[in-house]
């Protein structure tokens, strides 16, 4: 037999029972008023000192207060629009200037509250911003706005350039026209640590620029007695004490007079190897920022390369047989190309026939599926770098003598990159992880039917490729 117990539930003023239903951080519920649409929640902070909203300087002095409310949107109650209202004083930051106190439940500029916005940013990264606007009733620019929000706080505190040894640079399509994204991934973390907006030589160079920034000119101590020692110069990276002096260090702290040692400070020379494909100038610029790192060529890229000659001999050979005047010959070659560029063990039966027919015919069709197909078996698992190597001999012998001009091509290319492929089996690192992060670029930008702005879009990549672990409000609670 269960005992029922009975419970005396005592009644709780209206403000009291709003104050443990919201759970908002330092304020009081003064008031609710409840509309046809919203309700209404008045509140009043708790704390007595002033708080600069973007420096957080405090201070019992005030300058004014405010002759109208705030407003932030809250999470809806039911299918009640929730809205905070307070008002607030204002003060002076002696950096700032005049600014309206900061509030503890709400980032900087926001109309929403912190939960309203975590929520938000967490749907992003799950659903389309269309599913979004229904469900939470805000416009796509204020989703895109949320995201950046957002992201710019998170990635403060992330710290996530700190501690790379081993790291991915790849370009990805963020939009038509050859609209560009740089990403900058972690192997360790697995995550994208730093993005900005154009690919090329330029885009790696302001990675470095942003990893190790030049040093600020010393201020000017006027007035300091002849006595006292000029101030250290502090910089906030850990040591480094294995790179040697000069490796991977910005020239600008090599110049005479400097009180710091650039090989302890400087974060790339910690860089120890860099994997990319072999476009772009990212090589350049790392072999300028950090000599001592590795460079390493992702082995798929080589035979993306092979796959992209192979099929520019298919297509030349099939504009010769329109040129003979046989339709019905070019147009069954046509149909042939995934029977070329496919895998051997991924053929079905009918373009396995057709594939072993272009064989028998010869040409230089079947001349470069050959070579294709020995660029795949150099990179075949279980080869040693010694095997690898000997291999790269043979067949950069073979493309020079094979008279097509794209595996010609594609021989100097590899002759070019040879020491960053060796680099890739010996130090077994591939960009797959970058080219999987990439389609996650591309599924989430897809999804975004679109972005206007690279910021945008970089900001929802961090959210939710980088090194952030975003919440939901009822989590934070715990």
């Amino acid at each position: 037999m269960f005992k029922i117990l009975e419970l005396e539930v005592r009644p709780v003023r209206v403000t009291t029972a709003f104050c443990r239903l919201l759970r908002l951080e330092g304020v009081w519920v003064r008031g609710v008023r409840f509309g046809a649409d919203r309700v209404v929640v008045r509140v009043a902070l708790r704390r007595q000192r002033l708080l600069c909203p973007v420096c957080g300087y405090a201070t019992m002095a005030r300058e004014g207060v405010q002759d109208h409310d705030s407003v932030w949107r809250h999470l809806d109650l039911g299918v009640w629009r929730l809205e905070i209202r307070a008002t607030l004083r204002q003060l002076r930051c002696p950096e700032h200037g005049v600014h309206v106190e900061g509030v503890p439940f709400a980032r900087h500029r926001a109309g929403f509250t912190r939960d309203f916005d975590d929520l938000v940013a967490w749907l992003v990264t799950k659903a389309d911003k269309t599913t979004i606007t229904r469900l939470v009733r805000i416009d796509w620019q204020t989703i895109g706005r949320i995201i950046k929000r957002v992201g710019e706080e998170h990635l403060a505190q992330a710290d996530r350039l700190r501690e790379l040894f081993e790291i991915s640079i790849d370009e990805v399509a963020w939009r038509k026209g050859h609209r560009y994204l740089t990403l900058v991934a972690d192997h360790a973390r697995g995550c994208v640590v730093w993005g900005t907006e154009g690919k090329g030589q330029a885009a790696a160079d302001a990675f470095f620029d942003e990893l190790d920034p030049p040093p600020a000119d010393p201020p000017a101590h006027a007035g300091r007695p002849s006595w006292q020692p000029a101030p250290a110069i502090m910089v906030p990276f850990g040591p480094c004490p294995t790179v040697p002096a000069g490796q991977g260090i910005p020239g600008a702290w090599l110049q005479d007079g400097s009180e710091i040692e650039p090989a302890v400070f400087a974060r790339a020379s910690r860089l120890t190897a860099v994997s990319m494909d072999m476009t772009g100038g990212y090589a350049k610029s790392v072999r300028e920022h950090a000599p001592q790192a590795t460079v390493v060529i992702d082995n798929y890229h080589v035979v993306a390369l092979a796959t992209k000659a192979l099929d520019e001999v298919r297509r030349e050979h099939w504009n010769e047989l329109r040129a003979t005047g046989d339709p019905d010959t070019a147009k069954q070659f046509k149909n042939s190309r995934w029977s070329l560029l496919k895998n051997p063990q991924d053929l079905s039966d009918q373009q396995a026939a057709t594939l072993a027919a272009i064989k028998a015919g010869g040409g230089k069709t079947a001349r470069a599926w050959a070579i294709k197909e020995m660029v795949r078996a150099i990179f075949a698992p279980g080869l040693t770098v010694q095997d690898v190597d000997e291999l790269l001999d043979r067949l950069l012998s073979r493309l020079s003598r094979c008279r097509l001009p794209p595996f010609i091509r594609l021989g100097k290319t590899i002759r070019k990159h040879r020491e960053g492929i060796l680099a890739a089996r010996r130090l077994k690192l591939s960009n797959a992880r970058a080219e999987s992060l990439n389609n996650r670029v591309k599924l989430l930008v897809r999804r975004a039917y679109g972005f206007h702005s690279a910021n945008a879009a970089l900001a929802l990549v961090h959210l939710a490729c980088g090194p952030i672990t975003l919440t939901l409000p009822h989590e934070n609670r715990l």
